[in-house]
């Protein structure tokens, strides 16, 4: 069974960066692709960023060109640089597989954008 546990989530100013990481514990993680999806207070959860075993990358419009997804298969931990970051930007951000059936989802991680 694989845990997934996200971090690096805080507050952070209109325009600043984090980078937001996902570590997997047991095995089968380096052969799925995997996603960073993000839910806002009264929204459904939705993808936002996707990568391939190979490393091919797809983003959601909305974050196109100021995040980036990336991974460490040896590590089994999958990145988020999330980059000129908006107030909309707010959500509680979660990483799992992008595709089906998914492991079971870990608590996330906060991320909120305030001046």
């Amino acid at each position: 069974q694989v845990q997934l546990v996200e971090s690096g989530g805080g507050l952070v100013q209109p325009g600043g960066s984090l980078r937001l990481s996902c570590a997997a514990s047991g095995s089968g993680f380096s052969i799925y692709p995997m996603g960073w999806y993000r839910q806002a207070p009264g929204k459904q959860r939705e993808l936002v960023a996707r990568i391939t075993l190979g490393g091919s990358t797809n983003y959601a419009d909305l974050v196109k060109g100021r995040f980036t997804i990336s991974r460490d298969n040896a590590k089994s931990t999958v990145f988020l640089q999330m980059n000129s970051l908006k107030a909309e930007d707010t959500a509680v951000y979660y990483c799992n597989k992008a595709i089906y059936p998914q492991y079971s989802w870990g608590q996330g991680t906060q991320v909120t954008v305030s001046s």
